[in-house]
């Protein structure tokens, strides 16, 4: 066929074609191309560079503060910050766990000041006055907030013991904000700072049977965007890091795949996408770096509808509870059995 009779063609198609019919077509060719320009600028932002941690103080004596240090994600952010030439601050529940990790980064990187601060962040009485009178005589370049709770299994809201819903608030919620609050001062002064919160994806969707786990994730996320806003031009860089399942304890995995990564493979993805928006496309100090997680975002931000996301989560927490119910169920028989 050639080039005129294809153009002829078309020529009588748009003569034919009513004039709603042409704009039904033009404006769902607008959407879809909406769609495609989103999942392109997604891919074209994870394959660029972040922000080098050198803007925040690595290999200039500058402090990377680590909550939740001892194990999973934040045991990564501590070697691997160490690794790349900050000291590291380490602050959990455990000293004999904080000591282990401490001389874990003295023997692999021997020119790594490390100081350790055992804080018990589910309580309300916990000694914030103490944590600030450390952190403020350090040049604090980086704040990791990764100390979190969650539920052991899903439960529905009116059975969660009152001391969960309690640790919940206080860890996820009350802790990020107390020690950011602690350090911020000083990274304005200096002109320079990253705070890193690490996130879930139970903020994109609330989550039945996880719902005060959910709602704290969420509280931060809409907490970090604001607090990212009103830092704008002080050098200080806000990021929530939407997080979806990593190998870890609390998220009771323990085989990695393309879409699960171990803690060191999703700790060097955040950090080699500092500033990188990747499945938060659009979303202002927001970011889902890690390539396995970014397109499960994308996919729940432009793909059906809320409800429908919402009683999918419902559904996978039903059926995950019914497990863990027969699971504890088959190990009492067996307990009976062995007496």
């Amino acid at each position: 066929m050639s080039l005129a009779s294809i153009q002829k063609h078309a020529t009588d198609w748009v003569a034919d074609c009513p004039l709603s019919t042409l704009a039904l077509a033009l404006i769902g060719a607008g959407w879809l191309g909406s769609y495609a320009l989103s999942f392109a600028r997604m891919l074209v932002d994870l394959a660029r560079p972040g922000i080098p941690l050198s803007r925040f103080g690595a290999k200039k004596g500058a402090w990377a503060v680590v909550t939740g240090a001892t194990a999973g994600i934040g045991r990564d952010f501590a070697l691997q910050l160490a690794a790349a030439g900050f000291n590291v601050f380490l602050a959990s529940r455990t000293t004999s766990k904080l000591e282990e990790i401490a001389q874990e980064i003295a023997a692999q990187y021997p020119s790594v000041q490390t100081k350790i601060h055992a804080i018990d962040f589910s309580s309300a009485n916990a000694d914030y006055a103490g944590l600030k009178q450390v952190l403020d005589s350090l040049d604090v370049g980086v704040l990791i907030n990764n100390v979190g709770k969650s539920y052991d299994e899903p439960t529905f809201f009116q059975d969660l013991p009152e001391q969960d819903m309690t640790d919940i608030v206080e860890i996820n919620v009350n802790a990020t904000l107390k020690v950011t609050k602690i350090v911020v001062p000083g990274m304005i002064s200096r002109k320079r700072g990253l705070i890193l919160t690490v996130g879930s994806f139970a903020s994109l969707i609330p989550s039945p049977l996880l719902a005060v786990y959910s709602g704290s994730k969420a509280f931060v996320s809409t907490w970090s965007q604001a607090l990212g806003s009103e830092l704008q031009g002080t050098g200080v860089e806000v990021e929530l890091l939407n997080t979806y399942f990593v190998v870890s304890k609390l998220s009771k995995i323990r085989k990695s795949s393309w879409m699960i990564p171990t803690p060191k493979t999703y700790v060097r993805s955040v950090l080699s996408h500092i500033g990188v928006r990747g499945g938060a496309v659009g979303q202002p100090h927001i970011s889902t770096p890690y390539h396995g997680h970014a397109p499960v975002q994308w996919v729940v931000d432009h793909l059906f509808s809320h409800r429908f996301w919402l009683n999918y989560n419902r559904k996978l927490h039903l059926d995950i509870r019914r497990r863990a119910i027969r699971k504890r169920e088959r190990e009492a028989a067996k307990a009976i059995k062995g007496e």
